[in-house]
């Protein structure tokens, strides 16, 4: 009986010492990532180019064009550090549309722009579609893999992603395939282009740099961590978070590590980040699945500060005004004093918001399923509603608005749009 009592014993000691080890290991299961130069499971193929061309800028100056064209949209986000902020003020849209247009899909993400036209993702039929921004006119559609991003703009060229593996680049003109990558993995990070490379993630822990021109790769990083988000950038610093709960930031030019920091859900566990990071320069911020938004010093990945809001979080901050405004599937959007943290106002409104905001002039527009708002930046007073919405409201011009409303594209114009 005292052989029985002791095996006993020292079989649970034995279990306890693994469930310790194993504590122990995940509590220290950082991956510190590195530059994966072996890449042997990617493969790029480009088009004939005796039978697509491109026309390159040139130096040549042109004769001032009578009315001046309006500023880019060219990535989601707007600008390379997704700030998702157009500082313009247009005031309320009108109440009647200038137009809509179906799109044959679920866009989770709001559309890009430059030169008058618009390019369309949708992530339940697999479509990249070109718009004229004035009419709504369809130019061309492009079928693939869903698409759970927004098309990257680079000069004449459009960079696209997709949930089946591939990333595409496309003559912006007529839509036609210049280049693809296959990555081996899913890609939902929605690209940027800077300087003839379009960076971006996949969701085997790659961030890639890839040459916009052929679709060469530059360089890839392996963070160790699922990539769902989006790589945000200022100067020569690109940064990454993860579903391993890390966010790294690396530099742009070559691939090579500047920092790495991971976030704690619990003593147990980290966190697990969908939400792409946005940044203002001096900090970055995102928000984890959890709910616990997170403001890092972007020279040293620092954590300044976080704050526990309800329910699931998946948008990407919008940064404006000295403030980050963010939404939960809690069903409110927040805004946030970006240096110290401290909340300014809170709205519920009446159903989960899965999207980022975007911040027009001194309007904070935010989607739930059933309904897409304009707030008041300093006090979160609805001054504006549409019966539509679904995920991110769409994006602004220096003219109009377009929003991404349930699968429909629809042009606004503005209480103060320029005539």
């Amino acid at each position: 009986m005292r052989k029985k009592i002791l095996f006993a014993v020292l079989a649970v000691f034995l279990l306890a010492a693994g469930a310790a080890g194993a504590f122990f290991m995940r509590l220290n299961d950082r991956p510190e990532g590195g530059l994966d130069t072996a890449l042997s499971d990617i493969t790029v193929s480009t088009a004939d180019p005796s039978t697509d061309t491109i026309d390159e800028p040139t130096t040549t100056q042109e004769a001032e064009p009578k009315e001046q064209p309006e500023r880019c949209w060219t990535e989601f986000g707007g600008n390379p550090q997704r700030s998702l902020y157009q500082p313009v003020d247009l005031g309320r849209p009108l109440r009647k549309p200038r137009w809509s247009r179906g799109v044959g899909g679920l866009m989770e993400y709001g559309p890009s722009f430059c030169d008058g036209k618009l390019y369309v993702n949708t992530q339940t039929t697999g479509l990249t579609m070109a718009f004229d921004a004035k009419t709504g006119r369809k130019l061309w559609t492009r079928r693939g893999g869903p698409k759970a991003s927004t098309p990257a703009i680079a000069g004449p060229r459009l960079v696209v992603t997709s949930q089946d593996g591939t990333v595409q680049g496309l003559n912006r003109a007529n839509g036609k395939v210049l280049w693809e990558i296959r990555t081996g993995a899913r890609v939902e990070s929605s690209p940027v282009a800077i300087d003839d490379v379009a960076y971006f993630g996949a969701t085997n822990g790659r961030l890639f740099a890839v040459n916009v021109r052929t679709g060469a790769v530059r360089w890839a990083y392996n963070t160790g961590g699922r990539i769902n988000a989006s790589p945000s950038i200022w100067g020569d610093r690109i940064c990454i978070s993860t579903y391993a709960g890390s966010i790294f930031c690396l530099r742009r030019t070559n691939g090579s590590k500047l920092w790495s920091t991971y976030v704690k859900r619990n003593v147990v566990s980290y966190e697990s980040f969908y939400s792409s990071p946005s940044t203002d320069g001096r900090r970055l911020y995102t928000i984890a699945r959890s709910g616990k938004l997170v403001a890092l010093d972007a020279g040293s990945g620092r954590i300044a500060w976080t704050h526990q809001l309800s329910g699931l979080g998946y948008a990407t901050p919008a940064i404006a005004h000295g403030r980050v405004f963010v939404g939960t599937r809690g069903g409110s959007i927040h805004a946030f004093d970006s240096g110290s943290g401290r909340l300014q106002w809170s709205r519920s409104l009446g159903g989960p918001v899965a999207g980022s905001a975007l911040v027009v002039g001194d309007l904070v527009f935010a989607s739930t399923v059933r309904k897409t708002v304009a707030l008041r930046v300093g006090t979160g007073e609805t001054v504006w509603q549409f019966p539509a919405g679904h995920f991110v409201p769409g994006i602004a011009t220096d003219r109009m608005f377009y929003l991404s409303l349930s699968g429909l594209l629809v042009a606004f114009k503005g209480e103060r749009s320029p005539r």
